[in-house]
Formats: structure tokens, sequence, C-alpha cells
């Protein structure tokens, strides 16, 4: 017995299953039901390449955003290599200085000639060697326009010419510049 409600079982499985096809399959569909179904279709279609557009945006965006940042890093990675010695290079312009201030007394005094000379010798080293890293002296200071950015005022002077007011008369102690950078400001004297 148990074999023939197999055989009915088996007989039975590809009946349901095209009458379960046939229930799957739409009769026929109605304009109005096409008409909301292309109308659905269309929607999503719209809907779909808003958020395409959005997407393309955004991606846009973030690529814009990466070259600005790849760009300034690489910027900022260059403004590094040339002033990484800013600051050993700030302490050699004391020295700078009081070389000057040495030549300046040793032509002033009745020192030997080969002090002089030599004293000479060592400051165009050091001038040389800052040159050669980028350290540059500001010059023709006195006569310009007083500008901040460039120059500290120290004092101000009544002048009697009234071309040199708000200009620089004298320079207290020398400016220099890395590059286009200011390493330090000049400080100077300014005419009122």
């Amino acid at each position: 017995m148990e074999e023939v409600k197999d055989n009915k079982r088996v007989e039975e499985a590809p009946e349901e299953a095209a009458a379960a096809a046939e229930a799957a399959q739409p009769k026929h569909e109605s304009r109005a039901e096409k008409k909301a179904r292309r109308h659905a279709a269309e929607e999503e279609i719209e809907k779909l390449r808003q958020e395409l557009g959005e997407t393309k945006d955004k991606y846009l965006r973030l690529m814009a955003e990466f070259d600005n940042y790849r760009r300034r890093t690489a910027k900022e990675r260059l403004e590094l290599i040339d002033t990484a010695g800013k600051g050993i290079l700030e302490g050699f312009l004391p020295v700078v200085d009081d070389c000057e201030r040495a030549l300046e007394m040793l032509h002033k005094s009745e020192a030997p000639e080969s002090a002089i000379e030599g004293t000479e010798l060592i400051y165009n080293k050091l001038v040389a060697y800052l040159k050669s890293k980028g350290l540059s002296k500001m010059e023709d200071v006195i006569g310009s326009e007083f500008n901040t950015d460039f120059h500290e005022a120290v004092a101000q002077f009544p002048t009697q010419d009234p071309a040199m007011k708000n200009k620089v008369i004298d320079v207290v102690q020398q400016g220099y510049k890395l590059g286009d950078k200011v390493v330090r400001f000049a400080k100077v004297v300014v005419g009122i």
C-alpha cells in the first residue's frame, strides 16, 4: 500500500507545479495596470539616476579635496625642506653682527692690517656659507618706506625733509630673509 501512495504523490506533483506556475503569471493586464507598472519603473529609474548623480558629485568633490590635500602637503613639504635649517641659521646671525662690529672697530682703531684681513676673511666665509644656504641680507633699507612686513621700528625721529616722513632713516640691526620669508626683521629708526 505504501507503494500506491507514493506513486500518487509523484503523479500529483507535476500537476501542482503547473497550477502554481499558471497562478504566478498574470492573466491579462489591463491598460491601467500596465501604465501603473511603467510609471513605477520610470520613477525607479529616475530615482536611480538621481542617486547616481549624487554619488558622482560626491566622488568628484572627494577627488578635488584629495587633490587639494596632495598639493598642500607637497607645498608644505617643500617649505619644510627650504626652512629646515632656519633655527641654526638664526643662531649664526648674532655672530655675523659681532663680526661686523669687530670689523668696524678694527677699521676705526690703529689695528694691524693682518688683524683686519683675518677678521674680514672669517666674516666673508661666514657670510658666503649663509648665502649658500639661502639666507640673504635685506638690502636698500635706508630711504625705503616703513613696512611692518620687513621692518621693526625701535625709534621715531623727527626729520627736516618731508620726503623722509614714514621712511627708514637708520638701521639699528640688519634684517635677514631665508628665501622669501623673513628670518629677522630689520630694526629701524623711522622719520616722522
